[in-house]
């Protein structure tokens, strides 16, 4: 019994891998895989086939370890007995638990319908403990067994313990035989009292009952388990159904009879008891009786929208009424009126018949047996209903009422609106027909709300959708944006990593419809003009998944919620989609695009007789270094053959006063242009650190050059050592990065396809992959070499022109020489006139035996690099200067003469010097 037990155990624990493994269900851990190893082959087999395991997880690995399971779990039969009750136990818990865990399972799985009520008794049979410990009712039966127990008080103080015999009588003592048989409690207290009284004088009484007789009862028909019982003489029907572990799915719960002497008592209709409470059928038990349960009668099926779906019995001629009724009643999102019935006809064939349970007629018709009936879900569109999104206090949905406003809808801007609301800016989308098409139309909150302007002022119309938005994008927190969308793509976010929320889910998300433009590309031609924008791992995971939310905004209450976060482009995202799939052949996509010197560049719904001045106050107003005088509006004209592009100068600055002659009307896919101010630049700063007079970050104008700079620094102090100088430029380090990346690629492409000798001789394959590492590591600093001396000396071809954020360093005397790369021990030398390379290359040691010594060369203090003649070693172009360092590289030759490995070694070295020479500016 206890392998068995062990077995069960075993199997259990692999059926939930099983299980959890299964398509609807959770994925097995490979604790829960090891365990399912442990089963025989064929039990392995049998489970996957069951419960849809893959039969991949079926390898060699469990054959192997079935020896094992075997061995560990076979007992001695004698030691049975020896095991201790507490382990028995504790094993059948959990076999209970593995049992009843597959049957949720599967019922989740499956999600079918169960029928109801069964689920109330199931279980393994049980026996009542006697019931002797509460109230017994006055028309209780008492008969032989039955425990009375009479406390004589007055002139006597006596209590007695009294049974009732099998002929129906007590032996009360100096009274006799007292007969007992057939009468109710109540009635056998009037009895024995008015006997006391009669031969007691002066003596009263109290009459209690003590311990209860058992029964013998008899459980027929479809029980779980029927049969024969003892239980207590106040059980009762439903009570003797638990003793029997419930109903046989087979079982009727609406009509269990009660049978005694061959004769029909009364029945009991569970119903009454689950659904109403009811226990007024719940019959008390005699001695003898048999409660029988027939086959369950007929069956209906109540799916849908309804409280408490399951299957049904029917009992009589029930309604459609009253088997809604018996389903818990209808939800709040039910459709009644559109309901149907699912019925077999005469030829066995399967028919469907619509019913509106709204109606008298609906909810009469009568109910067959084997119905099927469902009740659809209603709409979840609002009727008439005004909805608001976007930077204000309170989004949602609204009523709408004839004659409605925009000032009636949000009547106040401190009260209605955010902060940072745009009270130049807000637009209301509405249907124009049934085919859900839209049209936009844009209002200045500020003028409807504040200055009752009625042409900003608008009317309302039903189901439209009020937008306002944020003046700036930059100022919300978007932490509960991105939790939402975190919990609805859990599954994805997890791919990278639980510290996503520190990052902008939402944004990184978001596609925008417009392609990408040539200014936001970081690269033209291998050069770099911009700032090259990585995307984030959770864009790529989550962007069509964020899509799809979008354009449910107005659908999702969630988002509704948050859309207060939502920048101009995510809220106008549904609105664009929807106006582009709304066009039609001949018809323009009802769009315009703005871009340049304005706040929020990008694609705009065209509103209804817009113009030039509203698609301006859409992107939130001119820049200030917008060019007033001239704009130019590109436009697309179709004709018949095709279409053209045309393009008109406009004088913004008379377009935005409302003059007519330059504020146009502007058509769908026309865009506008916004130049910049000719001559004008932002603010752009460069920093002088180190030894001038005056250190610190100064503001320059477009030409400035570095010679004037250090003039407005004070020029330099008598301690600066100008051949020593750093200077670092932004678009140089990005330049030098990419040509890094390049060289890398290039690096990796020769790895795989010609490979690398790997005699021991030159370079191995190992050395490669590490050098290929350190390559791809390796930053770049963009220092560019400058002449200070010669700027200092006013030579104008060595002066150039300065950049945003450009740094220059001047340190302060250099003392030192400095030895890298395949020497014995690289070290910085003080510096000593007249000292050779060779004897520079001595003092740390010598050259290494893999060392190129023909290619060494010297990176001067300035950052450029000399490659010294030996025979003109003491040239004045040659002599070494304090702050130089000597590089030795590494020989990278090997048999197919490749000098890409030279490029490498000397990237990762120069780099080397160059990070030792800016650490003082950093």
């Amino acid at each position: 019994m206890l392998l068995k037990v062990k077995k069960l155990i075993i199997a259990g624990i692999g059926v939930i891998c099983l299980v959890s493994g299964a398509a609807h269900a959770v994925t097995p851990s490979p604790q829960m895989i090891e365990q399912f190893k442990t089963l025989p082959k064929a039990e392995q087999e049998r489970l996957a086939k069951q419960y849809g395991l893959d039969p991949s997880m079926l390898n060699a690995e469990a054959s192997s370890s079935q020896k094992g399971f075997e061995e560990q779990f076979i007992i001695n039969p004698r030691e049975v007995e020896d095991e201790k009750a507490k382990e028995l136990k504790e094993q059948q818990i959990i076999v209970d638990e593995v049992t009843q865990f597959l049957k949720d399972q599967k019922d989740k799985d499956t999600k079918k319908l169960q029928p109801y009520g069964y689920n109330l008794f199931e279980g393994e049979p049980m026996t009542f403990a006697p019931v002797s410990d509460i109230p017994v009712p006055g028309e209780y039966l008492v008969g032989p067994g039955d425990n009375i127990k009479v406390q004589l008080y007055g002139k006597e103080n006596k209590e007695y313990d009294l049974v009732i015999s099998r002929d129906g009588n007590i032996q009360f003592p100096e009274l006799g035989p007292i007969s007992v048989s057939g009468l109710k409690f109540e009635d056998l207290r009037k009895t024995v009292s008015a006997r006391i009284k009669q031969q007691m004088i002066g003596v009263e009484t109290n009459i209690t009952m003590g311990e209860l007789r058992s029964i013998r009862i008899f459980i027929a028909g479809d029980a779980y388990k029927p049969g024969s019982y003892t239980v207590s003489s106040l059980s009762t029907i439903t009570q003797a159904l638990f003793v029997a572990g419930g109903i046989a799915e087979i079982g009727s719960l609406r009509n269990i009879q009660l049978k005694r002497k061959g004769k029909l008592i009364g029945t009991l209709d569970l119903y009454d008891l689950l659904m109403r409470g009811d226990a007024s059928n719940d019959l008390r038990l005699r001695s003898g009786d048999v409660v029988f349960i027939p086959s369950v009668g007929g069956l209906v099926s109540v799916d849908g929208e309804v409280r408490r779906p399951a299957i049904y019995e029917l009992k009589g001629n029930e309604s459609m009424g009253e088997v809604i009724a018996m389903a818990g009643g209808l939800k709040g999102g039910a459709y009644p009126k559109s309901s149907s019935i699912e019925r077999y006809n005469k030829q066995g064939l399967k028919t469907i018949k619509n019913v509106d349970l709204t109606t008298d007629e609906g909810r009469s018709a009568k109910a067959k047996a084997g119905d099927i009936v469902k009740v659809k879900t209603a709409t979840m569109q609002f009727e008439d209903a005004i909805t608001v999104v976007g930077a204000v206090v309170r989004p949602g949905k609204y009523q709408w009422y004839q004659g409605q406003k925009v000032s009636d809808l949000l009547p106040s801007i401190w009260g209605d609106f955010q902060a940072s609301a745009d009270l130049d800016y807000a637009i209301i989308i509405r249907e124009v027909n049934k085919h859900g098409d839209i049209e936009v139309h844009q209002f200045a909150p500020s003028a409807a709300i504040i200055n009752k302007d009625v042409s900003e002022d608008l009317e309302l119309s039903p189901r439209d959708i009020v937008m306002v938005f944020n003046f700036s994008d930059d100022a919300q927190n978007r932490f509960e944006l991105n939790k939402l969308v975190r919990e609805r793509v859990e599954k994805v976010v997890q791919l990278v990593g639980d510290n996503s929320l520190s990052k902008d889910l939402f944004k990184a998300g978001f596609s925008q419809l417009e392609n990408q433009k040539l200014s936001n590309r970081s690269q033209l031609g291998g050069v770099v003009v911009a700032k090259e924008q990585e995307e984030d791992d959770e864009a790529l995971a989550i962007k069509g998944e964020v899509n799809r939310m979008m354009a449910n905004l107005f659908e999702d209450p969630e988002l509704i919620k948050l859309s207060g976060l939502m920048n101009r482009s995510e809220l106008l995202y549904p609105i664009i989609m929807k106006l582009n799939h709304q066009s039609r052949s001949g018809d323009g996509v009802q769009v315009v695009a703005i871009k340049g010197q304005v706040y929020h560049e990008g694609m705009y719904p065209l509103a209804v007789n817009a113009r030039i001045s509203d698609v301006v106050s859409a992107a939130g107003g001119l820049k200030e270094g917008a060019y007033t005088s001239r704009a130019e509006l590109t436009r697309t004209v179709t004709v018949a053959d095709g279409s053209s592009i045309s393009h008109q100068n406009i004088e913004l600055m008379a377009a935005l006063n409302g003059e007519p002659s330059s504020n146009l009307l502007l058509k769908g896919r026309d865009i506008l242009t916004v130049m910049t101010t000719p001559e004008w630049q932002e603010n752009k700063s460069v920093e002088i650190r180190g030894e001038v007079r005056f250190p610190g970050v100064y503001n320059i104008r477009r030409g400035e050059t570095l010679k004037n700079v250090i003039e407005r620094a004070g020029g330099f102090t008598q301690f600066a050592y100008l051949p020593s100088s750093v200077f670092v430029r932004e678009s140089v380090r990005q330049q030098e990065q990419l040509e890094i990346k390049k060289l890398a690629d290039q690096l990796r492409r020769d790895i795989a396809t010609r490979g690398v000798s790997k005699d021991g001789d030159v370079v191995n394959y190992t050395d490669a992959q590490m050098m290929l590492t350190d390559l791809e590591n390796i930053e770049a600093v963009g220092r560019l070499v400058v002449d200070l001396s010669a700027i200092s000396v006013g030579i104008e071809q060595a002066d150039l022109q300065l950049e945003d954020a450009d740094v220059l360093y001047v340190p302060s005397t250099k003392q030192t020489i400095a030895v890298m790369g395949e020497v014995q021990h690289a070290a910085t030398h003080r510096y000593k006139e007249g000292l050779t390379l060779d004897q520079y290359l001595n003092m740390s040691g010598g050259v290494r035996e893999r060392a190129d010594d023909g290619r060494t060369y010297v990176v001067k203090a300035n950052g450029s690099v000399m490659l010294p003649s030996r025979s003109m070693w003491f040239s004045s172009e040659d002599r070494l200067q304090p702050g130089d360092t000597i590089i030795v590289p590494l020989d990278t030759e090997y048999k197919d003469n490749l000098t890409l490995w030279t490029q490498v070694t000397s990237i990762i070295y120069n780099t080397a010097v160059a990070f030792a020479s800016i650490s003082n500016i950093k």
